[in-house]
């Protein structure tokens, strides 16, 4: 007879052989079909438990491979957890959201009403962002007079069904991100445009990582389908195996076929947006003061500062005291996407503003105000906390445990950047790893490359960090994350990746060395000297100190890192040279210059 103790370690080291700890019985809801990966991240195990799950029950797939529910029902069940069909559900994705922003406005119940969906167009370059916003426009822009012009002021209205649809005439999820990076959420539902003859490409799956962070809904319109030999069902396999199941494959992605060029499946586009917005259940009230976004700006020669704004919720009209930004000012005049001038504007409709005297940055926030007293009072308000930094509600890995304990944080987010594809997954899935009860890691974007200001951007408005593994940052990121107190954390070792993450959930995580970039200079000549080669060089921007770092940067790539052993100035000693001068550069245990390399310089500190 085998006492209970004895059974549970015989249970005990069954589940440790196997890899996977028992759940605690639990209910989820699964969509018809799934792909391996997405399953395993509902799950909470690693791609590889679900796959030796699924090979226990007679079936092989790999981790971007699509199963239907039956199948996940089954592998679910072996790990513990019981399952349920989910409904069409996922165009309400961003539902939730969308309340939660009415509700902290201020917003009540009884003064909403519908109001059109604003759409963001997105995709990869040279698959017909633009030629099918020009397609839309062109066949259906409201208001528009034969033979009139449509002024180009960031956003248009489209009529469908004798309902209207704003259209942020600005495509690219890096203007998409730029803006909720500033704090405004300005996109209802995203179409993603994927070229038949490409299919999805680097460009494709940012955009539908920034897209899924944003928690927007996302209709795929598969774009030049009137060439001839393209293959639909090949990009629809592709879309599956970057989390986007369509619906004719059990999944719950619109997906419309289009050409752009050939005006062909335009009316099917638009009439699937108008379904999504209407499950979507859009709302706004228009009776309070008027909110909304800046999505474009400029200084015209003859008229002044003028931006575009898309109206969130309430009513802007002409004569109203508005702030934006750090300025203020008063609507003089407002004019729609036709030219036309208008007296007053709705929620989800943009309109050129004349007003300001100076012009506001994209992605700040108007709003409208009692009088010009009460706007100045804001306006000082605002500046006095502007010089206290921009890096509150930030994380990093240094103050992650902190918010945890606090509430304040559920999900860490990651973006993560290599220097070769092979290093993403095995990154990836020690990371995810790490969730606990208390906290979701996730991975928002991974890519191979340096790390960019978009990098930066998609962090801030995650809330997330950046990770890099012998990734180099490009000098503008680095810039921006130092400004908006971003957390950026390089590595060479991936056991080391993972440690500092768990030490940084756990609060165990020591400072951290942070690199400061003091500045970036030319190779324009070589001189030899008794002891060394010196790079006669000009100072691009910043300043080189004697005894700090730099590295040699041939092509974009690093070829040598150590100190500046010799600064000097003509034929004198110097202890810093700043930009816009020239001078010689000695880079200790280094005589290799080329005319055009460049030398970056830096400085480590310690974080707080």
């Amino acid at each position: 007879m085998v006492s209970s103790e004895k059974q549970g370690e015989t249970a005990k080291t069954t589940e440790e052989k196997t890899g996977v700890v028992a759940q605690q019985k639990r209910i989820i809801e699964l969509p018809p079909a799934i792909t391996v990966r997405q399953l395993a991240e509902i799950l909470n195990v690693t791609p590889v438990d679900a796959i030796k799950q699924l090979m226990r029950i007679g079936a092989m797939a790999n981790i971007n491979q699509v199963i239907d529910f039956k199948t996940a029902s089954q592998v679910a069940a072996g790990l513990g957890v019981e399952t349920k069909l989910r409904h069409r559900t996922a165009v309400k994705a961003g539902t939730a959201e969308l309340k939660k922003r009415q509700k902290l406005a201020g917003e009540q119940a009884g003064g909403l009403q519908p109001r059109p969906p604003v759409v963001t167009i997105m995709g990869h370059v040279d698959h017909g962002k633009t030629k099918l916003l020009d397609a839309i426009r062109q066949t259906n822009v409201v208001d528009r007079e034969a033979g009139g012009i449509t002024q180009h002021i960031g956003a248009y209205q489209v009529e469908v069904g004798g309902q209207k649809v704003t259209f942020l005439d600005t495509p690219g999820h890096e203007a998409f991100t730029a803006m909720r990076a500033r704090g405004a959420q300005v996109t209802d539902i995203t179409v993603l445009v994927v070229a038949a003859d490409d299919g999805v490409m680097p460009q494709t799956l940012e955009a539908i990582d920034h897209a899924r962070a944003a928690g927007v809904p996302i209709i795929v319109a598969i774009n030049k389908i009137d060439k001839p030999g393209v293959n639909q069902d090949r990009v629809k396999q592709q879309l599956a195996e970057a989390g986007l199941v369509v619906e004719e494959w059990g999944g719950e992605v619109i997906a419309v076929p289009v050409s752009a060029r050939e005006k062909i499946g335009i009316s099917d586009l638009l009439a699937n947006i108008m379904l999504v917005a209407e499950l979507e259940d859009l709302k706004a009230d228009p009776t309070r003061p008027a909110e909304g976004t800046v999505i474009e700006a400029k200084m015209d020669r003859t008229r002044g500062a003028l931006f575009t704004v898309l109206v969130s919720s309430g009513t802007l009209k002409e004569g109203d005291v508005i702030i934006v930004g750090d300025t203020w000012g008063k609507v003089k005049a407002m004019f729609n996407d036709a030219g036309k001038r208008v007296k007053r504007i709705t929620p989800a409709t943009p309109v050129e503003v004349l007003g300001l005297d100076t012009v506001p940055q994209v992605g700040d926030i108007m709003t409208v105000v009692a009088d010009e007293k009460a706007a100045q009072a804001i306006i000082e308000k605002r500046r006095r906390e502007a010089g206290k930094g921009s890096a509150t509600g930030t994380i990093n890995l240094s103050n992650l445990y902190e918010q945890v304990s606090a509430g304040k944080v559920k999900e860490l987010g990651i973006i993560l950047k290599t220097d070769v594809q092979g290093s993403i997954e095995p990154i990836r899935n020690s990371l995810e790893k790490l969730s606990t009860d208390q906290i979701k890691v996730r991975m928002i974007h991974s890519g191979t490359g340096n790390v960019t200001e978009n990098d930066v951007m998609l962090a801030i408005a995650s809330k997330g960090v950046i990770i890099g593994f012998n990734a180099g940052v490009e000098p503008g990121a680095k810039k921006l994350a130092e400004r908006e107190g971003i957390g950026i954390r390089n590595y060479d070792i991936i056991y080391n990746l993972v440690e500092d993450v768990a030490k940084a959930l756990k609060g165990m995580l020591t400072p951290e060395e942070i690199e400061v970039i003091d500045g970036h200079a030319e190779v324009r000549a070589v001189f030899t000297s008794k002891k060394e080669k010196v790079a006669g060089v000009y100072i691009s921007d910043g300043k080189v100190v004697r005894g700090g770092g730099v590295r040699v940067m041939r092509g974009g790539k690093k070829v040598h890192e150590s100190l500046v052993s010799s600064l000097r100035r003509f034929k004198e000693d110097a202890r810093e040279v700043t930009a816009g001068y020239e001078c010689g550069v000695g880079v200790q245990g280094y005589n290799d210059f080329q005319v055009g390399d460049m030398l970056e310089f830096f400085h480590i500190e310690k974080s707080s």
